[in-house]
């Protein structure tokens, strides 16, 4: 059975660890939310997820089992909608269900939290994850972000990437 638990600071470097593996490098392509066709270097950092960890609003969500971290979600509560980001499952635990069980979690905090919207924001090529969570209910608004381009703390490009964002309605 999959437990939740807010990340702690004592979770970091586990975090640093699960994040990079799932997106990034050999490791990540053993499941199918790999960016490392798309960016090279790392997704995240131990200073970011500290940060991610310790900033008022927003917590980092891990599913367990058996005390071992399958996967995480990182939430922020903002004025209109609860932002949602940084989806990881372990790559060698992937099409399990662990995400959806994930996703359902950022429902019920996004209640807890008074909201009825969740926003995210997912790279314009990563056409199967957009078809993943337009399955569960998401859709675009419209708006784009830049990628942080030139900001190594979060990959290094290998083309020209676009944030679409996503948004979708609680009932």
């Amino acid at each position: 059975m999959i437990h939740f638990r807010k990340a702690h600071l004592s979770d970091v470097q586990e975090l640093d660890k699960l994040v990079n593996s799932a997106y990034r490098g050999e490791s990540s392509k053993k499941g199918w939310t790999t960016e490392a066709d798309l960016l090279g270097g790392q997704r995240t950092d131990t200073d970011k997820i500290s940060d991610m960890i310790t900033t008022p609003g927003s917590r980092i969500e891990l599913a367990t089992k058996d005390g071992a971290i399958l996967g995480c979600v990182y939430l922020s509560n903002e004025k209109d909608a609860v932002y949602f980001g940084m989806l990881t499952v372990n790559p060698e635990l992937q099409t399990q269900g662990i995400g959806k069980v994930l996703l359902n979690r950022v429902e019920e905090l996004t209640r807890e939290w008074g909201q009825n919207t969740i926003r995210m924001t997912v790279i314009s090529q990563r056409q199967e994850l957009i078809a993943f969570y337009e399955r569960r209910g998401y859709r675009s608004t419209g708006k784009t972000e830049p990628f942080p381009e030139h900001d190594p703390r979060f990959g290094l490009p290998k083309t020209k990437l676009v944030f679409l964002e996503f948004a979708k309605k609680l009932d």
